[in-house]
């Protein structure tokens, strides 16, 4: 839980504010880490809320939507700097409800099982939203584990030279033999030491484009129904596919390769500073990550197939 206590005239583990006509208003905000996001008519709004109390925090940005904030430059990152003003408004609410229903923000009519009890704004701050982007292949190697040259670098590793370093090709030897399906790590330790290496040549399968060690290279390992996948040519089932089998040489040439699936992840983070909610100023407060889930489908990977060579 992100928790965030404020200090008046004493150290005490909640806020004691004492009004006018003598009422005592004790704030404590404690939500969890992540927040949520929806789109209104022309806004987006960042929330997040919480149950006993029942509490939310928000806040809306007119003009931004989702896919703004995901649309990230050539460095994979994206970087907004919000004036918080009376179009841009930062708010403070409690209900009285015991839980607040998930449709709370973004609704063209609200919902009217919601009772408020206290909204205050704040029209004057500063959020700072960021995105950072980063794609894998997913193919059972860890991204550092394919700095081939340990230079720290992963974009300059790409073995087969189709144009996808390693950590975002799921086919590193271009051999239409995924790479996950190449046991690289066949037991899952993070160690690549004991990598298949069928012919025992010291290139383990998944960087080597000649798995059997019989001349012709895998991808070429094919029948006269060529589909870009050697592994259900089988000439000998007692061994297995042809690509395996250094007894089996026929070729088939093969001229293009698999289309590829890289995996997107999006962290999403959102801070505030210099917000004034008349009870509450906060010089600086971490609004979280946004939840997963919030991301839309189209975002979350995309495919390309590489020009042959």
């Amino acid at each position: 839980m992100r928790k965030l206590f404020f200090i008046l005239s004493s150290i005490s583990l909640l806020t004691v504010f004492s009004c006018d006509d003598g009422d005592i208003i004790t704030v404590e905000l404690d939500f969890d880490e992540t927040f949520e996001a929806c789109e209104g008519v022309s806004s987006l709004v960042f929330y997040k809320t919480k149950s006993d109390p029942s509490e939310s925090l928000s806040l809306v940005v007119s003009g931004l939507t989702i896919d703004d904030i995901l649309e990230v430059d050539a460095n994979n990152e994206y970087e907004n700097t919000i004036s918080i003003s009376g179009t841009n408004h930062f708010n403070y609410r409690t209900y009285s409800n015991a839980t607040l229903p998930s449709d709370l923000f973004c609704n063209d009519i609200p919902n009217s099982e919601v009772q408020l009890t206290e909204d205050i704004e704040s029209t004057s701050g500063i959020a700072t939203i960021k995105t950072v982007l980063t794609e894998d292949d997913n193919d059972g190697i860890i991204a550092a584990m394919e700095d081939l040259n340990g230079n720290g670098d992963l974009t300059d590793d790409d073995t087969d030279g189709d144009g996808l370093p390693n950590y975002i090709d799921a086919d590193d030897d271009g051999d239409n033999i995924l790479t996950v399906n190449e046991n690289p790590d066949p037991n899952g330790d993070g160690d690549l030491s004991d990598a298949q290496d069928t012919d025992g040549d010291g290139t383990p399968d998944y960087l080597d484009d000649d798995d059997d060690g019989d001349g012709v290279k895998t991808r070429d390992e094919e029948n006269d129904s060529q589909d870009k996948n050697p592994a259900n040519d089988i000439t000998n089932s007692e061994i297995g596919a042809d690509y395996l089998n250094p007894d089996v040489n026929t070729t088939v040439s093969a001229t293009a390769y698999r289309e590829h699936t890289i995996i997107k992840s999006y962290l999403v983070t959102l801070i505030v500073t210099d917000v004034d909610l008349t009870i509450i100023s906060l010089d600086e407060y971490d609004f979280g990550i946004l939840n997963a889930s919030e991301i839309p489908t189209s975002f979350k990977s995309r495919k390309v197939t590489p020009d042959f060579n």
